[in-house]
Formats: structure tokens, C-alpha cells, sequence
């Protein structure tokens, strides 16, 4: 079964490993991601699905969400993650087990002996994440493959657009706290966290194939498509998909009908996977009934 994990992790954490050998990942010279705007009489929102992580060479930051980007004088990102010293200490707080068995003494038999070879096939020590809880070992792992595949979290959406807000002089906003988003991942109880654990190594078994679909839909502007393979992910851990997904994209929706109340022109970029399936920020939009609109290009 394929699944999705692997396209939500990029939000949290940039886990890189410099001496991983890379993989050039699937082709694309020109992706058209999916961009969406809602807006009323003096407001005007864009919406668009980020990668979190991509390959240096593919051309997205053009066209119509170039446009958009240069009509809007306001960004918003999910959140404004911290680097170096303070980023470790972020992710310690809520990452570490001090108290509990190392890791590999709380997964099942058969789970931990997939967990020690595919450690092992990525060159790293079985017991790196003794110390740490399984949603950060999922996470870490997660973000190697990425990383093995050529994915870089430089030449990420999030961070093409930061520059270009600096650059610009644009006002940058978050819409959430990076301890907020973490705490997301801290939340989940131990027993759903090494079912995490295993989806995520069950992804990792299929190899770089199942990066090389994502992000091929996300470069069509797939929503449909991209939903699909989400909703096919988070069948296993639903509790996973309510935490990561619905509840947050009820709360965006929110902010953007609140936000529609002041006049401006604001681009919105988070993830993906936020704007696509059942539970999108625009059905939760739809709800309250504010319309949204894609942009074709």
C-alpha cells in the first residue's frame, strides 16, 4: 500500500544527514503546483501548497504564483522555525524520553528488527535514537530518505519565499509557534507513535518511487491526486491525520475568515497536503461559507 507520511514531515523538521549519498530524484524541469485565492470586496487571499523540501533544480516560483506572490505585501508560512543552538533545544524539549526504556525496548519484536536494517541500510547506529520518543525516530528517518532522494530544505518552498519576502520588504507572519508544532507530533500517545513508526518504515520500503509520485503530483498542481495518496496514508492513524490535518486546517480556516475582515492582499503557503483531500482548508472554508477559487495557469 503507498501511503503519505513521508509528504508531512518537512513541515517540522529539517533532519539532515551531510555524508548521506544522494539520489537525483524524478525529473521535472517546470512544476505548476496548485495555487487557490479567496478574497472579497478589499481583501485578497492566495493559497498555495508548498514542498517543504525539493530538489534544487526544479522551476516553480514563476507564473501565476509569482504573480500572486509579488501582488501580495504579506506572508504567511506555517511557522517561523528556529535554526542552530535554538532549534536543538526546540526539538529536545519535546523529542527526549529521559525517563523511559531506550527506544528499541518499546517497539515489538518483529518492528524492531525492520527498525535496526533500515537504520542500518542508511549508515546509522540502531541506537542513535535510544533516548528519543518513536514519533522522532519516524521523523528522522523520514527526513534522511528525503534527503538521500536530493531533496534539499534550502531549496524548499518555504524558504524560496522567505528570501523573496526579505528581499521585497513584505511583512512575514506565522500561523502557528514552532513549540505549537511540535507539540502536535508530543501529543500522540505512545502506542500511536510506534504505529507512526511502523507506517513510516513501511513508506521507506518502497524506496525513492513513492518521493518520486509525490512530488510529480505536486508539480502537476495534482490536488485530487495528491489528497488520494494522503487520505490512503492516514487510513492507518487516524488520530495522526486529525492531529497533523483536520484540526489544524479548521483553525487556518479561521484565521483566513478573520483575516478577511481587514483589506490587503496576503499569500498563504503551507503544505501541501493542507490543501488537498476531504478535510482541505478550503472544505473548511466552504463551511463557513467562504468561497475559494483555483487559479489555472
Amino acid at each position: 500500500m503507498k501511503k503519505s507520511l513521508l509528504s508531512l514531515l518537512g513541515v517540522f523538521l529539517c533532519f539532515t544527514l551531510s555524508h548521506a549519498q544522494t539520489r537525483p530524484a524524478a525529473p521535472i524541469n517546470d512544476a505548476d503546483p496548485a495555487l487557490w485565492v479567496t478574497k472579497d470586496a478589499d481583501t485578497t487571499i492566495y493559497l498555495f501548497g508548498t514542498a517543504h523540501l525539493l530538489d534544487p533544480k526544479v522551476v516553480w516560483f514563476d507564473d501565476a504564483i509569482k504573480e500572486a506572490f509579488d501582488q501580495s505585501s504579506e506572508l504567511i508560512i506555517e511557522a517561523e522555525l528556529s535554526t542552530g543552538a535554538a532549534a536543538q533545544t526546540a526539538m529536545l524539549k519535546f523529542a527526549v524520553d529521559p525517563d523511559g526504556p531506550p527506544l528499541l525496548e518499546k517497539l515489538p519484536k518483529e518492528l524492531a528488527e525492520r527498525y535496526r536494517r533500515q537504520m542500518a541500510a542508511f549508515g546509522v547506529p540502531a541506537a542513535a535514537f535510544d533516548q528519543f520518543k518513536p514519533w522522532f525516530a519516524a521523523m528522522s528517518l523520514s527526513a534522511l530518505q528525503l534527503v538521500k532522494s536530493g531533496m534539499k530544505s534550502e531549496s524548499g518552498a518555504e524558504e524560496v519565499l522567505l528570501a523573496a519576502a526579505k528581499a521585497s520588504k513584505k511583512t512575514v507572519g506565522a500561523l502557528e509557534t514552532e513549540e505549537q508544532q511540535l507539540g502536535f507530533f508530543d501529543s500522540l500517545d505512545e502506542a500511536s507513535q510506534i504505529t507512526f513508526l511502523s507506517i513510516t518504515l513501511d513508506e521507506l520500503s518502497e524506496g525513492p518511487a513513492l518521493i518520486d509520485e509525490q512530488m510529480t503530483l505536486w508539480a502537476k498542481g495534482d490536488a485530487s491526486g495528491l489528497g488520494d495518496l494522503m487520505n490512503e496514508g492516514l487510513s492507518e492513524l487516524p488520530q495522526l491525520g486529525k492531529v497533523l490535518l483536520e484540526d489544524r486546517n479548521t483553525r487556518w480556516a479561521q484565521w483566513i475568515a478573520e483575516r478577511l475582515r481587514r483589506p490587503g492582499t496576503v499569500f498563504v503557503a503551507v503544505g501541501a497536503g493542507h490543501l488537498a483531500g476531504n478535510h482541505s482548508v478550503q472544505s473548511k472554508l466552504t463551511d463557513r461559507g467562504i468561497r475559494s477559487e483555483r487559479i489555472e495557469y
